[in-house]
């Protein structure tokens, strides 16, 4: 007897088409508090597409419009990253505007109301709900408290953009495997939580006479170190001096914030890395080995034992899922 695996449908939280100018604003506007929206046709083939699935936490959209779209834009309660395939756009127009470029991921500006360009594009957006931002920011140690504060201007580097990309392709198997109720569609959001943070760091906020702002801001400074040497030989000694604590310090900072030694967060940071690169390394040119070696791992047995305890897969069929 032949057992089938049936995998729970991926359901759309919105899908709207249309071809004509009302519609498209009718329909879009209200997802992103828009007003004073303006659209028009650019030849006689006008027309729209727009569809998002996912969660309220976290959700992969694809807009699509063959004409030109203008207005204000509101995003609430949510991080919005988007890249464009296609077209031409501008964000934040008469402000701090950032002119879009395909491949290139751009941040809306964070709860704040600002201006929008578009014309015949084909863009994908993800938006992340704040409080699933906020919890992974606190629980990595570069937040404490206060507003999610970007800078919506940073071009990204190719490596975060390519991590980003990873995280995103990631939850959307989950998505389409699990459904949203799976652990791993779960762990999907936080993984695209993390990417985000990576692609477009917090900002730090001025230190005040607070001794646990002082103290948080020496663990994101720890945490920054390690993100910067994480392929060197580290020591307890070189992160504590880096953020200017003692040992003992530092320790308890990673253990009271974290509940976790700064080197089992570091090791786990490693296994992250060396699963970024197995998913973005054609198997033919790289080898388990190397990637391990890079990032620290000596030993390949202990490496592949716990990268499979960690991702739930051997690392040799991480590098032979990515070709």
């Amino acid at each position: 007897m032949n057992e089938t695996t049936s995998r729970p449908p991926t359901t759309a939280l919105v899908a709207v088409s249309g071809q004509d100018t009302d519609s498209a604003i009718t329909s879009l506007a209200g997802m992103y508090a828009g007003r004073t929206w303006y659209s028009s046709a650019l030849d006689q083939q006008y027309w729209y597409k727009y569809v998002a699935v996912g969660d309220d936490q976290l959700s992969v959209r694809r807009s699509q419009m063959h004409g030109y779209l203008r207005g204000d834009v509101a995003t609430e309660g949510e991080v919005v990253v988007q890249w464009l395939d296609r077209g031409t756009a501008r964000v934040d127009v008469g402000r701090d505007e950032v002119r879009m470029e395909p491949g290139v991921p751009t941040l809306f500006p964070v709860e704040r109301r600002f201006r929008m360009e578009y014309q015949d594009w084909d863009q994908r957006l993800v938006h992340l709900g704040q409080d699933l931002v906020r919890q992974v920011a606190e629980e990595s140690g570069l937040l404490a408290g206060g507003p999610l504060a970007f800078d919506h201007r940073v071009t990204p580097d190719p490596t975060s953009i390519a991590v980003w990309r990873t995280a995103v392709a990631g939850a959307m198997r989950a998505l389409h495997t699990g459904g949203v109720g799976s652990l791993a569609w779960h762990e999907a959001q936080r993984e695209v939580a993390r990417a985000l943070l990576r692609l477009y760091p917090l900002q730090s906020e001025p230190l005040g006479a607070d001794p646990a702002q002082r103290a948080g801001a020496r663990l994101r400074t720890a945490i920054e170190y390690l993100e910067a040497h994480a392929h060197e030989a580290v020591t307890v000694t070189a992160i504590a001096d880096a953020a200017g604590l003692s040992v003992r310090g530092l320790q308890d900072s990673f253990q009271r914030t974290l509940d976790q030694s700064p080197m089992a967060y570091l090791r786990e940071m490693r296994l992250r890395r060396a699963q970024e690169d197995l998913l973005l390394l054609d198997p033919g040119e790289s080898s388990v080995a190397e990637v391990a070696r890079r990032w620290g791992f000596t030993h390949m047995g202990r490496f592949s034992a716990e990268y499979a305890s960690r991702f739930g897969e051997y690392p040799r069929h991480t590098l032979r899922r990515s070709s």
